[in-house]
């Protein structure tokens, strides 16, 4: 049964993705900037069509985060955000929203509660997988083993570094989908999305069959039009942080169904 549960998302993308060229993947961080904020930029998301949600567990040292989500992080642990309060988030937004919903966040967070019990915590509150950059997948097995109990997707970042061997041992764990981040670096800044993104991709393709999603710079609607014939999802990190702090809740929405937009 846990097979055939672990392959529940990648399905459900699959079916959208048979429907559109390109799907929308966002992000935001748990209790930044209040979790009254977080319930408004969902319904947003939901508004506007958006198909996946990153929902950041906020952590003290979120070493792939660009300066605009380390002070999210930051803020966030100081206002008191805690895993119960995640948990609460994910559950009633996994009961509300039409997206599905992923974890993501550093093992440290994970290892403090445990594998069996994180994924069991996932699982209740409706996630379908889980994001841990910091994770090399050969330190990586307890925890993929209780995911595959619970039905969660392993999703992986693979990254321009890699080698194409790397990639293909990446490839060969992951589930659901795969990160691929564009650049080197951390997230926040434009990535030139002609040096080398296609080919990238291609090399990513070559060594999985799931669908990739491309994230790191991605801004504007411009770039997610871009991904198309490209990319199967479009990850707007940064980019979505800065339109709720500069164009306020409506403002913010209607950024986002600029995005999806171009993915119909």
């Amino acid at each position: 049964m846990s097979v055939i549960q672990q392959a529940d998302l990648a399905n459900h993308l699959g079916r959208r993705l048979a429907k559109q060229p390109l799907l929308l993947m966002t992000h935001l961080v748990v209790g930044y900037p209040s979790l009254d904020a977080n319930w408004a930029m969902l319904e947003a998301m939901d508004n506007a069509g958006v198909d996946l949600v990153e929902l950041q567990m906020p952590f003290s040292e979120p070493i792939a985060d660009g300066p605009s989500f380390v002070r999210a992080n930051h803020e966030a642990i100081q206002a008191g955000t805690t895993w119960q309060d995640y948990f609460d988030l994910a559950a009633r937004a996994a009961e509300r929203f039409s997206f599905e919903i992923v974890f993501m966040g550093y093992y440290n967070s994970v290892f403090s509660m445990g594998a069996k019990r994180f994924c069991a915590r996932l699982s209740e509150a409706g996630m379908k997988g889980f994001i841990v950059p910091d994770l090399p997948h050969e330190e990586a097995a307890a925890l993929n083993e209780a995911a595959a109990g619970h039905g969660l997707a392993l999703i992986p970042i693979m990254t321009p570094t890699n080698s194409s061997d790397r990639l293909a041992e990446i490839g060969s764990k992951a589930s659901g989908f795969v990160y691929c981040a564009a650049r080197k670096g951390v997230t926040g800044r434009r990535t030139d999305l002609s040096a080398g993104v296609a080919e990238f991709l291609e090399r990513c393709g070559d060594a999985t069959s799931l669908p990739l999603g491309l994230g790191f710079g991605i801004r504007t609607a411009e770039d997610v039009r871009a991904l198309r014939g490209l990319a199967d999802i479009a990850i707007i990190g940064t980019a979505g942080l800065d339109a709720w702090q500069e164009r306020g809740p409506e403002g913010y929405q209607r950024y986002l169904e600029t995005l999806v937009a171009e993915t119909v």
